[in-house]
């Protein structure tokens, strides 16, 4: 699989609202007010390569370098537009880590009982820890191999239908809309991937660790294109002003596999396990809103006793004031 380079971060997010308010209901929305936020935080990508490539080394982690993320949104009625910012340095040390560059967008919707989200995900720049164990060229004080033709994308597209009518996504996240009171339902997760990872023409796990007798140890890429259901449970409580939800599944997929090089391709078809972990939680009045907001995507492919295993996860602080909606002035009569 082939990514191209992305370099700048620009996160755009729709979120289409279509629900009214209405104090009979155990939510409170806020879609005819003027909504402005910001948000700050960050999204990681880490990767996995597992494979018994010698009794000291077992599992290979590349890790990006991640830049913190200041966000601008606002939003009204059927209407809503953040963009990101990259803050200026990186997380880790760029000696140590290199730099990464990574691109995100996707947007989501509404609809009675469903909830859709599609995102595309792509970073660009990885560095393997502690990569001085096998590689003699390093040291303790420069530990990192840093390889910045190593790219990681994911494309999805996650389906949600909850069970109790009043379970509602946009009232959960805590900009446009917050809970009154306790509620709970299961739900099914119906998700659609296509993700992996590629090191231009030069093998994704080093030289030195490869088997010429596997040769997947040797490829220059590792993707899959999954589809599959995910039964989960979630829940939204509220005491005083603070709210708070949980959202997990555990299921799996059909997933069709390939590893190769430039010219050689090899497929597989199998099964791989999915888990879904939401965890969401803040204060809110009417007028403002503080909320910290957390999500974890987790993929992998299997080649045998070769395991790739992919992170994606984003903890962020979002903050915001919504703007009562004016009252109506009565028409005086002449």
């Amino acid at each position: 699989m082939r990514s191209k380079s992305l370099i700048l971060i620009f996160l755009f997010n729709i979120n289409p609202i279509a629900h009214c308010q209405s104090d009979t209901l155990p939510y409170t929305l806020f879609n005819k007010q003027w909504v402005i936020y910001s948000d700050l935080g960050f999204t990681s990508a880490p990767f996995s390569v597992s494979y018994p490539y010698s009794k000291e080394t077992f599992k290979l982690r590349y890790r990006n370098n991640y830049r913190t993320i200041l966000g601008i949104g606002a939003s009204y009625k059927w209407f809503a537009l953040r963009i990101g910012l990259p803050l200026p340095g990186y997380t880790r040390p760029i000696a140590k880590y290199g730099q990464t560059s990574p691109f995100n967008i996707g947007f989501d919707f509404t609809l009675k009982k469903v909830y859709c989200d599609v995102d595309l995900r792509y970073f660009k720049g990885y560095a393997i820890e502690n990569a001085y164990l096998w590689n003699d060229s390093l040291t303790t004080s420069s530990p990192n191999d840093i390889r910045s033709s190593t790219e990681v994308s994911s494309f999805s597209t996650n389906v949600w239908y909850f069970n109790q009518k009043d379970f509602k996504m946009v009232a959960l996240n805590g900009k446009t809309g917050h809970y009154n009171q306790r509620v709970h339902t299961w739900y099914l997760k119906n998700s659609f991937n296509i993700f992996g990872v590629s090191n231009d023409k030069e093998a994704v796990v080093p030289t030195e660790l490869s088997d010429p007798k596997k040769p997947q140890t040797m490829a220059a890429f590792y993707s899959a294109a999954d589809i599959g259901i995910i039964p989960g449970y979630a829940y939204v409580d509220r005491i005083k002003n603070w709210q708070f939800s949980l959202m997990g599944g555990l299921g799996g997929v059909i997933q069709s596999k390939f590893y190769g090089k430039t010219v050689t391709t090899r497929g597989f078809l199998g099964l791989a396990p999915r888990y879904d972990i939401r965890l969401l939680g803040g204060y809110s009045v009417p007028n403002f809103f503080v909320f910290l907001l957390t999500d974890f995507d987790n993929k992998s492919i299997r080649f045998g006793e070769l395991v790739y295993r992919q992170n994606f996860y984003t903890i962020k602080i979002v903050a915001g004031k919504r703007f009562p909606m004016r009252k109506k002035q009565p028409e005086s009569d002449h």
